[in-house]
């Protein structure tokens, strides 16, 4: 056996060949002239493809030269040799990054809030990494929970997952954990409140990503935010036929009542996003109405704007406002939702929320409207407050108007609105700001709750669905959530332990659960899962016109008897 001495003359081309090659294909294909984060897929990938055309490109000259420069496997045996030798570098010098960042203050990273992340998926191994490479270093993850086993033994950018949920204090403790990050952004609301206990049995404060509606790309440490209320009674993405309700409100002109209110300011906005041909927000407040106009991007100098201050109560103001603007679509808010003062002054209830209606009404068959959507709720199934006699009133009315006049006539009913005017979370949330107590009426009443752009966007997605028969569209709430729970929440939020909750018994009228539909009532289904149909017994104008209601008796009497006797 003999071995043929090197050449090196031969060996000293071709690496200069090699050199030359590596250079021209890296600048050309992106590791040398691309910033890739070390040891990134991306880098990988065009690490491979420079090493792959350097190697094709070198055989060539290997294999046609003479006299041979050097045995024609040297190139396939040197590039697979490369390759994994500046993977592997790369790979040593994003490790050794991770452990010592570059340009980290160090005074910045021993204030860094030390973070316990919840969820080993996707969106928790982006918000690791996130944390990990922020010069700020605002954040420190110390330790992953998560619930599935196969991810027990899992590492992220050095952080160990340590155990499951049920972990979450011990691991909290051994870490010295201050922030718990609820990386998941398809988390449900049970996930959410369980952590959010656990959390709080430790002295953690709970921060999350957002549903996965809200995210926009990959999640990353700008998302991460504090626990809102919103998280703890419920995520859910609304599934919306926005063809349907461009058909509908595109091009069309649009009137809303009670603009100025929660709902009705939030459809306003919706509204204005289908491109209207012109919008008319209409309230009696003038202050509501300059505020709505504002969040419209407008001037809010009432220049021409399309605000009108009119009073439903009003009927010849109302239909003169109608005949000058000849809207399309109504969507009626306007409402007193107040269940105490109604049932202290039931008379201001019938004359807001039932003849306010049916002005409303006779002013939009005047103006020859096509759609009128009333907006209703959940205390008008068998209702046993003023509120909900009342707007259930209301329903009827619709309904009748839909079976005299032409047009499209619906109502919409749904239940509390996280956040709306005068709800129970501003009550609390003042209660909470004064030390207490916060009153609850009992410790088993419970409510449905949206928020108020989910309520509007099933709002609009009920009157593109609904066939305009009079029917009653009602509004898939999810799970009733306990008042207590709320008002426990908030406090938790709060920060403020010492706050007591007082329960000061159920107020008249007030019922422990709240039904979405009446015994009498079916529901059928629509297009959308989380919208459904019910009918509802039409009521005559001639029945209000004749009633004689002229008192706070007389009104509860009225409407009591009006919203009960269905099949008369």
């Amino acid at each position: 056996m003999s071995f043929d001495p090197i050449d090196w003359r031969g060996l000293g081309i071709a690496t200069a060949i090699t050199v030359v090659l590596q250079l021209g294909f890296g600048f050309l294909l992106g590791p040398y002239a691309v910033g890739h984060l070390r040891g990134s897929f991306e880098e990988i990938v065009d690490i491979a493809k420079t090493v792959a055309a350097t190697t094709a490109t070198l055989c060539l000259p290997v294999w046609i030269s003479r006299p041979i420069l050097v045995p024609k496997s040297v190139p396939i045996i040197a590039g697979a040799f490369a390759l994994v030798a500046m993977l592997g570098f790369r790979l040593l010098v994003r490790s050794w990054r991770t452990r010592n960042p570059v340009g980290i203050d160090p005074d910045a990273a021993a204030d860094a809030r030390r973070v316990l992340v919840f969820g080993a998926g996707e969106g928790g191994r982006q918000l690791v990494r996130a944390m990990v490479r922020d010069r700020a270093r605002s954040y420190l993850p110390v330790a992953i929970i998560d619930d599935d086993p196969l991810k027990q033994r899992l590492t992220v950018e050095g952080v160990r997952v340590r155990g499951t949920r049920a972990h979450l204090e011990e691991v909290a403790d051994e870490y010295d954990a201050q922030v718990l990050a609820i990386a998941m952004p398809s988390a449900d609301a049970d996930l959410i409140r369980d952590l959010s206990g656990r959390a709080d049995h430790v002295g953690m404060d709970v921060m999350v990503l957002p549903p996965v509606s809200e995210l926009i790309g990959r999640p990353s440490l700008g998302d991460l935010r504090t626990l809102d209320l919103a998280d703890l009674l419920g995520r859910r993405a609304i599934t919306l036929d926005s063809a349907a309700i461009a058909l509908t409100i595109s091009g069309k002109r649009v009137l809303v009542t009670g603009a100025g209110g929660s709902i009705g300011s939030e459809l306003c906005r919706q509204i204005n996003r289908y491109g209207p041909a012109a919008l008319f927000p209409l309230d009696r407040d003038e202050s509501a109405l300059h505020a709505v106009q504002l969040s419209l991007n407008r001037p809010g100098l009432f220049d021409r704007d399309g605000s009108l201050l009119v009073d439903i109560r009003d009927p010849h103001a109302l239909e003169l406002a109608f005949a000058e603007v000849r809207p399309d679509i109504v969507f009626h808010a306007a409402a007193l939702k107040h269940l105490p003062l109604l049932e202290q002054f039931p008379f201001e209830a019938y004359k807001s929320n039932v003849v306010g209606t049916l002005n409303v009404l006779k002013a939009a068959a005047a103006a020859g409207v096509g759609t009128v959507v009333n907006i209703s709720t959940d205390k008008a199934a068998d209702p046993t407050c003023m509120l909900g006699y009342s707007k259930r009133v209301a329903e009827r009315l619709t309904a009748g108007y839909a079976a005299a006049h032409p047009g499209r006539y619906v109502s919409v009913r749904f239940g509390n609105v996280l956040g709306s005017r005068g709800s129970v979370v501003h009550a609390f949330t003042a209660q909470i700001e004064r030390g207490g107590p916060v009153t609850v009426t009992h410790p088993d009443v419970e409510r449905y709750f949206m928020l108020i752009p989910e309520a509007c966007q099933l709002v609009l997605e009920a009157a593109a669905a609904a066939p305009g028969r009079g029917e009653v569209m009602v509004l898939d709430m999810g799970r009733p959530q306990k008042i207590v729970d709320v008002a426990r929440a908030l406090i938790r939020m709060s920060g403020r332990s010492d706050v007591r909750i007082d329960y000061t018994g159920l107020r008249p009228g007030e019922k422990l659960s709240e039904d979405l539909v009446s015994h009498r009532e079916s529901l059928t289904r629509t297009h959308n899962a989380l919208v459904s149909s019910a009918q509802v017994e039409p009521m005559a104008a001639s029945a209000l016109d004749s009633s004689g209601v002229h008192d706070h008796d007389s009104a509860r009497q009225w409407s009591r008897r009006h919203s009960l006797a269905e099949g008369e």
